[in-house]
């Protein structure tokens, strides 16, 4: 059985053939519709501030992809398309970087292996994960707090009270 996955898209470094981010997100949005993934939806392209000592700012996206793999089989697959567009293994963590593609949520709700969890750990506090994530699933729901990705981007994006004697 097929099953879907939300996949957030990033990158933040000129590809030598592709040019800027937003063309590799572009080219990458076509490597997520191909051997045995079908790409259901995507995002529009969103910049965002890098998290960490990278200095380049990220050009962001998300997709809903469908496949029969099995989420451990598909981050395989995802880690293979980042070395094709060039991502080096065991790159500096939030470094400047060609692609990353992470699997957000999983139409099958929670899972846990050494290398993967989902949902991914910090998407409940990333907007430029929540904005285009809630362009194009905007009713799935996390499993784990049980909101939608929709109530959860509210929640970063509503005004904060000031502390009283502020």
């Amino acid at each position: 059985m097929a099953e879907r996955y939300l996949v957030a898209l990033g990158s933040n470094r000129r590809h030598h053939r592709l040019g800027c981010p937003e063309a590799v997100l572009r080219a990458a949005f076509a490597a997520l519709d191909g051997k045995g993934l079908k790409l259901k939806a995507v995002s529009a392209v969103v910049a965002s501030r890098p998290l960490g000592p990278s200095l380049r700012r990220y050009a962001n996206a998300a997709a809903v992809v469908k496949s029969k793999l099995a989420p451990d089989e598909l981050l395989d697959r995802l880690k293979a398309i980042e070395q094709r567009f060039g991502r080096r293994i065991g790159g500096r963590r939030w470094g400047a970087r060609v692609l990353d593609l992470d699997i957000v949520l999983w139409s099958g709700g929670a899972w846990s292996s050494p290398p993967l969890t989902i949902p991914h750990p910090a998407f409940r506090t990333r907007r430029f994960v929540l904005g285009p994530a809630a362009a194009i699933a905007p009713r799935w729901r996390d499993p784990l707090t049980a909101l939608t990705v929709r109530h959860l981007l509210a929640r970063l994006t509503r005004p904060r009270p000031l502390p009283i004697g502020t």
